[in-house]
């Protein structure tokens, strides 16, 4: 609880005609500060601030106040945060702050973090021998110069107690240092946190230093390549950004946040130009620095993910956030996975504005990941697909956009919406790790037991993928599910399947086993049998197979020459039914499973199409040619409803 007496003291000890002026251009008439309102676009300034009244009012849009809900509106903060704020501009530590830590205090910590810093790039900049020069060539082989470190702080820690030495001649006492993290304990000695490395400052949003990354300059085993200071009372990894206080201003202006995956891109894509860029600092992507992003109004936070499997995974954990923020959450994957920095170095800034400008839906970029790495020719790999999706999606499983995302999941799988939505609603959500490793530091072994890969493949405790691609037709039971797939364990997996896809597997099965015993018979329907979109791509080499060959083949060789391209091709052809069966004539009964095979692909592909439609960003002419498919598919499918409903 903040007492209202510290509430007096952060207002006494804030200028606020200085603190509006950061942002404002204010001009003074008599006793007031007149400007443009920084909360509605305006050319006449209507916007006032008294400093001795300590108050603000706009005329335009009728808002106005104290300094606390200045910062408030400006910052994005409720009121307690907006007092914590300028309390810590002042330099002023609340009294819950006292209550709640007995160590040094916060503005001691962060003073000598502030003298690290100066000590580092002095180092850097002037220190003589093998460790300052190593640290002068690896910045300047990244198109890092003189006048790039000096903007930036950048430094060069010595290690062997330097640092300590320093600091303890400025009056610094060993808890302050050991609480800022800057120094450790070893064997009752007290030795400098970071040596050997190239160091990266931390400032807070006011440019204050908070914090450091430091780089190794040599491969070393058993070595991280990237450490980071821990969290310490001046510093949390999980809500500060690297670079924020740099980039906020052009977030604001812009509208537009860029989120990068190491310091070194986020010195490049400043250097080039992109100054609205930061980096989350040795953790995962977080709610938190959505929320620090939103305090600049920001409308769109564009994720640069490297294309590798560790950015594929921080795009799937950021999927989590998109329903908690007003900003639309895009990702970019620069060509041949090359990180900003790489990339700006082959090609420019001129270069990569379009890629941004084109950056797609974050969860376009998930989707597409995620399901490359899976077969989908097979129903039952197509469900393995569904229950891979489902942990990645398990974030939004009370979300609104439940039903889109499991609606789109359902179009591409060709499953049913509602066990879409069940599969997902079960799956765990999966916490988000502590500590995130930096581009190419070492991360701890993981054993391959219970985890799942990228490419969606199992643990060594769940069963093979091949025991998901055989379902027998009898399972089907014309669309239901038989007892035969409750005695064969497939019944779980076909429920979730769309009651279109399982008529169609069943449809193509017969199909199939039509052409196996009556080969000749079907050749008339060949161009047909071409256009369908099959639920199993078994279904499909089966059925080119039987074609290809000549007329007058017997049916044994016909069917030889499906198991010559699948396997398995003589337990799936045993089992069709329709043929017969009495009442209809072979010709009758032709037309039907063909009739029926082709409403099922039909719908099928309208499906799909509709998926695909939900991912574009615009019309063009590719989605012109898919509205143009779907309408003829839509009015194909209407013929053979009818068609089929008057046999």
């Amino acid at each position: 609880m903040i007492s209202e007496e510290d509430k007096e003291r952060v207002r006494q000890a804030t200028d606020f005609v200085q603190l509006v002026s950061e942002t404002v251009e204010l001009r003074q008439r008599g006793q007031d500060f007149w400007g443009c309102c920084p909360f509605h676009g305006e050319k006449t300034p209507s916007f006032k601030v008294n400093p001795s009244t300590g108050l603000w009012h706009c005329f335009g849009c009728g808002d106005g106040g104290d300094v606390f809900s200045y910062v408030q509106r400006r910052e994005n903060l409720d009121f307690p945060d907006a007092i914590r704020y300028l309390a810590d501009r002042a330099g002023i530590e609340l009294s819950e702050e006292r209550g709640a830590s007995r160590g040094p205090k916060k503005t001691r910590l962060m003073e000598a973090l502030g003298e690290a810093e100066s000590y580092y790039h002095l180092m850097l900049m002037r220190g003589r021998g093998s460790g300052p020069d190593a640290a002068r060539r690896y910045l300047a082989g990244r198109g890092f110069g003189s006048d790039v470190c000096r903007r930036w702080g950048l430094g060069f820690a010595p290690g062997h107690g330097q640092l300590v030495f320093q600091l303890r001649s400025k009056g610094f006492s060993s808890a302050e240092l050991i609480s800022s993290d800057l120094a450790v304990e070893r064997s009752g000695r007290l030795s400098d946190r970071f040596y050997d490395r190239v160091m990266f400052p931390i400032h807070d949003e006011l440019g204050r230093t908070i914090a450091f990354g430091g780089r190794i300059l040599e491969k070393r085993d058993n070595v991280a390549k990237y450490i980071n200071t821990r969290d310490t009372p001046a510093f949390n990894k999980g809500k500060h950004l690297f670079a924020y206080d740099k980039a906020k201003e052009s977030m604001a202006a812009t509208g537009e946040a860029i989120v990068c995956e190491g310091y070194t891109d986020v010195i490049a894509m400043h250097e080039a130009g992109f100054t609205n860029t930061v980096a989350a600092l040795g953790t995962a992507f977080r709610l938190d620095h959505v929320r620090l992003m939103e305090r600049q109004r920001v409308s769109k936070i564009i994720c640069m993910f490297d294309g590798d499997a560790a950015g594929q995974r921080a795009a799937e954990r950021a999927v989590r956030y998109i329903d908690k923020t007003s900003a639309a959450l895009l990702c970019v994957v620069l060509p041949n996975n090359q990180d900003p920095m790489e990339y700006l170095g082959a090609h420019g800034a001129d270069a990569l504005r379009p890629i941004l400008d084109a950056a797609r839906p974050l969860m376009d970029f998930v989707f597409e990941k995620r399901l490359a790495g899976h077969d989908l020719s097979a129903p039952g790999r197509r469900v393995r697909a569904l229950q891979d999706m489902a942990s990645v999606l398990a974030p939004l499983k009370n979300s609104v956009l439940l039903h889109e995302y499991a609606t789109r999941l359902a179009d591409t799988l060709g499953m049913d919406v509602e066990e879409t939505k069940r599969a997902i609603r079960e799956a765990p959500v999966q916490e988000l790790e502590d500590e995130r490793p930096l581009r190419g530091q070492r991360r701890g072994s993981t054993s391959a037991r219970g985890t799942r890969s990228a490419a969606g493949e199992g643990s060594a405790d769940e069963p093979p993928l091949d025991s998901y691609d055989y379902v027998p037709a009898e399972a089907y039971d014309d669309g239901g599910i038989s007892a035969a797939g409750e005695a064969s364990g497939y019944a779980g997996a076909l429920t979730q399947l769309s009651s279109d896809d399982r008529v169609q597997v069943a449809a193509e099965r017969e199909l199939l086993c039509a052409m196996a015993a009556r080969p000749d018979a079907l050749r008339p329907y060949e161009d047909r049998i071409a256009a369908i979109h099959w639920a199993d791509e078994r279904h499909e080499a089966m059925a080119w197979a039987m074609l290809s060959t000549p007329e007058g083949t017997s049916p044994a060789e016909v069917v030889a020459a499906a198991a010559s391209v699948v396997p398995d091709a003589p337990r799936m052809l045993s089992g069709g039914r329709i043929m017969a069966e009495p009442g209809q004539s072979d010709a009758e009964k032709l037309d039907l499973i063909v009739d029926t095979a082709e409403l099922c692909s039909s719908k099928r592909r309208i499906r799909q199409i509709r998926a695909l439609l939900r991912s574009s960003a615009g019309v063009d002419s590719e989605t012109e040619s898919l509205f143009s498919e779907a309408t003829a598919l839509q009015r194909r499918v209407n013929e053979l409803t009818q068609k089929l409903s008057s046999v």
